[in-house]
């Protein structure tokens, strides 16, 4: 028997009444435990914006995406903001200064290779229907682990300046001994997605899973396509992770000057 999405969370008056309160809880907490790393941020406020803002863009996308799953135009406008919105997101959150733009290189070098093979191979159509969700996953995935490995790798490059300059006068390049010091902790970027990989299936089950399910596919066709989902995100974040690193490396992309 075929679940239908109504019957798994009905929206509703109920259901506005409690991602009120479950957000409300979240900035709570943030503040009363004081999870901010500095004076100058506020998470707790940064909960609730972020949550009014994902109900404004959501309601916003489920307006233009019926257009943009129709139209070739509207497809390609829906792909470049949603890459766009990425690139802005990772590089103020790495570099904080004028460096951010270049967060798009670790983004694309992940994402466009695996579109590209989905599309010349055939598996995934030119259609917004297919597409959009797709590439929209893989970009998220690629956002995710290229903040954590730019600021890992910065965090680590500041802590650990002395043993930078030792390394290169032992005779590293400046490049070298930045990668020795930066990429162990960088790699640890893509520890939660080599760790819902490992347990999927045990311990949660996937959107894609679940979304597939619900549109009335398959179990094993659902598994199928949460697979696929899975293994392209390694690959996406993999190389995410790597180029972010030898960006950091070359200086290319470096931390604000904190006054």
């Amino acid at each position: 028997m075929t679940l239908s999405a109504a019957s798994l969370l009905p929206v509703n008056l109920t259901l506005g009444i409690l991602l009120g309160v479950l957000a409300l809880v979240a900035a709570a907490v943030a503040g009363l435990c004081h999870l901010s790393p500095d004076d100058r941020t506020h998470r707790a406020r940064e909960i609730l914006i972020a949550g009014v803002r994902a109900a404004v863009q959501l309601a916003a996308v489920s307006l233009v995406i019926a257009w943009a799953v129709h139209e070739v135009l509207g497809l390609l406008t829906f792909l470049v903001v949603m890459f766009s919105v990425a690139v802005r997101t990772a590089g103020r959150r790495i570099t904080g200064n004028h460096t951010w733009w270049l967060a798009c290189v670790p983004i694309a070098a992940g994402v466009v290779p695996v579109v590209a093979s989905l599309l010349l191979s055939g598996l995934v159509p030119v259609k917004g229907v297919a597409l959009i969700p797709v590439t929209g996953i893989l970009i998220g995935g690629a956002l995710t682990v290229t903040v954590q490995a730019g600021r890992r790798a910065l965090d680590e490059l500041e802590q650990r300046r002395g043993e930078v300059e030792a390394a290169m006068a032992l005779g590293f390049s400046e490049r070298d001994a930045r990668v020795e010091i930066a990429r162990p902790s960088a790699s640890d970027a893509l520890l939660p997605g080599l760790d819902q990989t490992r347990t999927v299936g045990m311990v949660t089950l996937p959107g894609a899973f679940v979304g597939m399910l619900l549109g009335g596919a398959s179990p094993l066709m659902a598994g199928a396509v949460q697979l696929f989902v899975l293994i392209a995100l390694m690959a996406v974040q993999s190389v995410a992770v790597a180029v972010t690193v030898e960006l950091v490396a070359q200086h290319h992309i470096f931390r604000a000057e904190r006054g």
